[in-house]
């Protein structure tokens, strides 16, 4: 008689979803996430191909726990999936983070290694985290920044050192002693003259095509820097003050605000359950993601939306544990 299985013991049930971008990355350690959850519980694989099937596999998990093997992307993917449909607080969610981008992951606490994080799935403990979610209905699941003035002038200042830009190019220019002032010419007008305006017809195309199609870092940041932001209805900043900066992020049941202003040299702080932000056409970065440009937006802090499974010695702030 063969030994009784995972599931015959009454072992965990997990759905186990595998993010496509997991697999092409690197299959060994997704290879190691599924030895060590097979071993512990009764698990069923999904391989799906794309966000379609991914979100079909998640909506026919039944009663087995959504464990999903993959970066940030997929995480928030998921947490995405499960607030539309309102069954966040149905139950918990595990990671085994594999990918190239798995700083959310780490904030949150999961272990990166693949090994570590499928333990984690299968002895851990479920923490209630805090989640912003806006009123486009978007989720973020860790820090949201609104860029203003300050990092427009960083963009625009990157890379303008000795040796760089404009100069820089004339300076090539000239580094083969063909310049504008060698004369050297051939008898049919051509010659080191003629290649020298060629490079500089061709310097002066290939940047106005690269203003086009990519419009220079930060230039979008230039019309975020007169906001209005209010926390709980309450006036922080107004459109006459300009910001370098606002940080939304949730701490212990309430979002903690951040604004740098040009006129203070210490940031404003305040707690709330709901900020709005308006003005001027803005982007803002969520997570992993870029959004916009919107004229306002509201964040509400839901505390406790959703739960994680955490390894049990590890203690994220404003978490708490389910038993």
């Amino acid at each position: 008689m063969s030994a009784p299985g995972p599931a015959e013991n009454g072992a965990q049930q997990l759905l186990v979803v595998i993010d496509p971008v997991a697999r092409r990355t690197d299959g060994e350690s997704v290879r190691i996430a599924k030895d060590v959850l097979s071993a512990g519980a009764a698990v069923k694989i999904c391989l799906p191909d794309g966000p379609e099937e991914f979100a079909r596999a998640l909506a026919r998990r039944g009663g087995r726990r959504p464990v999903v093997i993959g970066d940030d992307r997929a995480l928030l993917r998921t947490v995405a999936l499960l607030h539309r449909e309102r069954e966040l607080s149905s139950g918990a969610l595990s990671l085994v983070p594999v990918g190239a981008s798995v700083e959310l992951a780490r904030a949150l606490g999961v272990p990166t290694g693949a090994v570590a994080a499928a333990r984690a799935v299968l002895d851990g403990v479920v923490r209630r985290l805090d989640l912003l979610v806006d009123d486009s209905d978007g989720v973020v699941l860790g820090d949201l920044h609104i860029p203003g003035l300050a990092g427009a002038r960083r963009e625009n200042g990157k890379g303008k050192g000795p040796g760089s830009g404009a100069g820089a190019g004339a300076g090539q220019g000239n580094g083969s002693g063909n310049g504008p002032g060698d004369g050297r010419r051939d008898g049919d007008g051509s010659g080191a003259g003629g290649a020298h305006g060629a490079a500089s017809m061709w310097h002066t195309c290939r940047s106005l095509v690269r203003t086009l199609v990519r419009p220079p870092p930060g230039a979008f940041l230039a019309h975020t820097y007169r906001l209005r932001v209010e926390a709980d209805g309450v006036l922080l900043s107004d459109l006459d003050e300009p910001v370098e900066g606002i940080m939304v992020r949730s701490r212990g049941g309430r979002a903690e605000v951040v604004i740098r202003t040009r006129a203070s040299a210490e940031p404003l702080r305040a707690s709330a359950l709901s900020v709005t932000v308006s003005g001027a056409n803005f982007r803002y970065r969520a997570d992993t993601r870029v959004t916009g440009p919107v004229r306002t937006r509201t964040w509400t802090l839901r505390a406790g939306a959703w739960g994680l499974t955490l390894p049990t010695t590890y203690s994220v702030p404003g978490a708490s544990g389910t038993g």
